[in-house]
């Protein structure tokens, strides 16, 4: 490479943050987010800035207030360093082929409902911005489900966001939405969203983005149950994914729920259909990964059952997407 594609690259590289995001009101609820929020409440932020920052197939006007300034910076300097060393694959792309999955996903299981009102609970909300970006949502009652601390800094920053001129345009696409404040980790969290408006019978679609594995095995188990005792009084639909032991070990003081065979796991719940994909599966690669070796087709390659892989002696490190559902007097095989 040439010195002067070099600098070309970085010119194309160079993050450009929204004036928004330097305004005082914005800066300081990000101070409260970098200071006072435990690694958790932070991967909702990583989350938005993956989203952002692949902004050319994820179309979500309020990413980059919702991420904040250093997870912005912090992903893009991952990002640039990777294209300027041709990586096989580019840091955020797991977030961005995961994002555009569930989206995929969610509007396929609205379609499948048919006419009338449906349900959308996105379980670990943190700073998903699906009810403000999703056409496909004008006719769903949305549920936010998180910690109150982390709907309060969203509902203010979305407010800076509608209140801005250059924004005024952004407003909710769902028919309406909802945020419970709740932990998902505590028995009461059903109860507290039936409070504000939930309907048991109701046709309801469950999303749990990027928050299972953040559960203890218990804790994890107790809302898939709950989930799943869903499919006796209506259609449901349950979008999740799921990581595997060795992708879980990672970091043991963070990753505690794991599953190396969740579309084994479900049916025993109670839902009757099951499907499971790995990223770069023909339906959770949407052209990202252009590269033949990346690292997702080579893991694809071998059998789910081994753990090590036998080429580098590395851990197999998967990510599972998993679309289940079920309905009453269903017959589970």
């Amino acid at each position: 490479m040439s010195m002067d594609e070099g600098k070309r690259m970085e010119d194309d590289l160079e993050l450009k943050l929204p004036e928004l995001l330097m305004s005082e009101a914005v800066q300081s609820l990000h101070a409260i987010v970098d200071h006072q929020w435990d690694s958790l409440q932070h991967s909702a932020c990583q989350t938005a800035a993956g989203r952002a920052l692949w902004n050319h197939v994820i179309h979500d006007p309020v990413a980059e207030i919702l991420a904040g300034k250093s997870f912005l910076r912090s992903l893009y300097e991952k990002m640039k360093m990777d294209k300027l060393n041709n990586a096989h694959e580019v840091s955020g792309v797991i977030l961005a082929v995961r994002t555009l999955w569930f989206d995929s996903k969610l509007e396929a299981a609205i379609d499948s409902f048919g006419d009338g009102e449906s349900q959308v609970v996105l379980l670990g909300a943190g700073m998903d911005a699906r009810a403000y970006r999703l056409s496909c949502l004008k006719e769903s009652s949305v549920y936010e489900v998180d910690f109150a601390e982390v709907l309060q800094i969203k509902a203010a920053l979305l407010h800076e966001v509608t209140q801005s001129p250059k924004h005024r345009h952004i407003e909710i696409k769902a028919k309406a939405l909802v945020r419970v404040p709740a932990d998902i980790s505590d028995g009461d969290w059903i109860e507290k969203l039936k409070r504000s408006g939930f309907v048991p019978e109701r046709k309801t679609i469950w999303v749990l983005e990027g928050i299972l594995y953040y559960l203890h095995h218990l804790h994890a188990m107790q809302v898939l149950q709950s989930i799943a005792a869903n499919c006796s009084v209506t259609q449901t639909v349950l979008l999740a994914d799921f990581m595997n032991k060795s992708s879980a070990a990672l970091s043991t003081s963070t990753f505690h729920f794991y599953n190396d065979w969740p579309d084994h796991l479900l049916p025993t719940l109670g839902f009757s259909s099951v499907k499971l994909s790995q990223i770069g599966d023909p339906d959770a690669r949407f052209g990202l990964l252009p590269d033949p070796q990346n690292l997702f087709d080579k893991l694809r390659s071998l059998p789910r059952s081994i753990q090590t892989n036998p080429e580098d002696g590395t851990p197999c490190r998967r990510l599972y997407l998993v679309e289940a559902s079920g309905f009453p007097n269903q017959t589970i095989s």
